[in-house]
């Protein structure tokens, strides 16, 4: 009789090995699959931070094209004053205040290099635009100018009110002080350096016939040190280099 109790205890024991060994087996793979969940959830989610961060400096920097080379001519128009936040310089000139810290490097700059420019103008409202246009039209009505002539000849110099880009706070006027430097070392400075620091000769003498604008030396846009980099190596104007981006 002990020797069947001892082989029943043989053969429980046995069975609950084998049960034990079911349940850890059993858990081992819960746990597999769990630790394999979490590591996809997590895997998932870092993607889907990469992807909304990408997504928002995607939407960012196409924002920031939006206002850095916005194009304003006469196919172009902007209605009205811009609302944006202005930077007043030392000569009481104003500029859009995002501008401003390369325009300050490059007349640092500029002036390490013995060139000594001004802005002789910066941001206008719509009012001082029409001021500026006006002023423009009657110089040439006394000159003895019919009223067409007189206004054909003013848009060779003056934009019509309304589709300046000293309208949108991004274009200046640069000429010499006056006193340390000639209007040619700063437009020659300006013509080989101007790009380094996101700006751009507006309306070169080459392409008139596309910008309506006459060769203006001083008139500079800032458009971004990419941009500008890339127009100044293309040799284009910015109606050219927006076409080419498919912008225009």
């Amino acid at each position: 009789m002990a020797k069947r109790k001892g082989s029943k205890n043989r053969s429980l024991k046995r069975f609950l090995a084998v049960i034990l060994l079911f349940i850890t087996v059993i858990s081992g793979v819960l746990i597999y699959r769990s630790v394999n969940t979490r590591a996809a959830v997590g895997a998932q989610r870092a993607q889907d931070g990469a992807n909304n961060a990408s997504q928002e400096e995607g939407e960012q920097e196409q924002e920031q094209e939006e206002w850095l080379l916005q194009l304003v001519n006469k196919q172009n128009p902007i209605h009205g004053d811009n609302d944006i936040e202005l930077t007043e310089l030392s000569n009481g000139e104003r500029v859009d205040s995002r501008i401003y810290p390369q325009l300050q490097k490059m007349f640092d700059d500029m002036r390490a290099d013995g060139v000594y420019p001004i802005v002789a103008s910066g941001y206008r409202t719509q009012k001082e635009q029409q001021q500026i246009y006006d002023k423009k039209m009657a110089e040439y009505t006394k000159k003895g100018y019919s009223k067409e002539k007189a206004k054909k000849e003013t848009e060779k110099w003056v934009a019509v009110p309304g589709t300046s880009e000293h309208q949108l706070g991004l274009g200046v006027d640069i000429n010499a002080d006056g006193v340390h430097s000639y209007g040619y070392e700063v437009y020659n400075w300006l013509a080989e350096n101007a790009h380094l620091y996101g700006f751009i000769h507006r309306y070169p003498e080459d392409k008139v016939k596309i910008t309506g604008i006459s060769n203006e030396p001083w008139h500079y846009r800032y458009v971004g040190v990419k941009a500008a980099g890339e127009i100044y190596k293309q040799g284009v104007c910015l109606e050219e280099y927006l076409e080419s981006k498919g912008l225009n």
